[in-house]
């Protein structure tokens, strides 16, 4: 198992995230996860710097760490010609670090080009066709294609890397699924479903990459956790359907607000105990990722970083079910023996 971290560009500048990754690899994470987004989900997270931008960076400022874009959409705001370009430049410069994710996008994202937007099905041929132009422009040599949807004329990408990166696609249903299966080298995906991953496997998936996001909140308490949380991504308890549908960070924020707080965040992991991150990395895990990556919401990174460090990458990259599960118990018998010891000391000192 492979965990890795989530650089959230929809809460962070630039500056901020190639320091993030700093962090996260001096504490140990195997590999980072890069949102590409034109613009935040919400007005309070408030940022949203040009991805391409920050990989070049990345490639600077870490040394061992795996780069994933995720994930980028090649059909409207994006031509597949030039994301076939920029993924290379990030490739020699990452040098066998780099994995592009696709996916079909969300109308928050694509709506700025003004070309309206496709229906899902539409959508799913426009990235199986984007994904084969990507290929061809791979592959070297002058290519020119007269598709159903894109157009490309004398096209060569002349700064290829010695080694392709892997397209990891973005899949739910089982149709994204057999086009992720299909055309894509890996998967990423949101649910801890054996079910997910089986479909995948059956369509031609086996044996490829899978990763699998996590949503948490390190804080001192649950509490502050689940402010912070429903502050910051409120967004995490809006209906998946409504997530490529949205137009403006405005109507996300409107949608949420109709979400109470702890119905927002029941499927974020909050708080600082260790065995809650652990116990849903092991669901990930058992249903078949093999790459676990994890957003940590809010200002908190620095803090989340080194609690990662301390307590749960370490255990974290090894550990089975039943071994976690016995960490887990040993957690429980400390604190109850800190618990007692205070009390004995708190007897103590009545006494005295």
């Amino acid at each position: 198992m492979k965990i890795g971290y989530t650089l959230s560009s929809e809460e962070f500048s630039a500056p901020e995230l190639l320091k993030h990754a700093g962090w996260a690899e001096a504490a140990g994470f195997d590999f980072v996860g890069i949102s590409d987004h034109f613009s935040p989900w919400t007005e309070t997270q408030g940022n949203s710097p040009f991805s391409w931008t920050v990989i070049g960076a990345l490639s600077q400022v870490t040394e061992r760490m795996e780069v994933f874009v995720e994930v980028v959409c090649p059909i409207m705001r994006y031509h597949p010609a030039i994301v076939a370009q920029a993924a290379a430049t990030s490739a020699t410069l990452l040098e066998g670090r780099f994995v592009l994710g696709l996916g079909t996008g969300e109308l928050l994202n694509e709506h700025i080009m003004g070309r309206g937007w496709p229906r899902v099905g539409v959508r799913r041929e426009m990235l199986s066709e984007a994904v084969d132009i990507i290929r061809k422009l791979w592959g070297g040599g002058m290519v020119s294609h007269s598709g159903k949807y894109f157009q490309l004329e004398d096209a060569k990408i002349y700064s290829l890397p010695r080694e392709l990166p892997k397209i990891v696609v973005s899949a739910f249903g089982p149709k994204s699924l057999g086009l992720a299966a299909t055309k894509g080298d890996g998967l990423v995906s949101l649910m801890p479903d054996r079910q997910v991953i089986k479909q995948f496997n059956e369509q031609g998936g086996a044996g490829k990459p899978k990763y699998g996001q996590v949503h948490v909140c390190f804080a001192q308490s649950e509490d502050e956790a689940r402010q912070t949380a429903y502050k910051y991504w409120p967004v995490a308890g809006v209906a998946r359907s409504l997530m490529s549908e949205l137009r403006l960070p405005s109507y996300f924020q409107e949608a949420a607000d109709t979400i109470d707080e702890r119905t927002a965040t029941k499927s974020v992991v909050l708080g600082p105990d260790p065995w809650a991150y652990m116990d849903q990395v092991l669901k990930f895990s058992e249903a078949g990722y093999d790459h676990v990556y994890m957003h940590q919401i809010g200002p908190n990174q620095r803090e989340f970083l080194e609690f990662c460090r301390r307590e749960l990458l370490p255990e974290m990259q090894s550990m089975t079910r039943g071994e976690v599960e016995s960490w887990g118990r040993r957690r429980v018998e400390e604190r109850q023996l800190l618990f007692r010891e205070s009390l004995d000391e708190t007897d103590r000192n009545g006494d005295a």
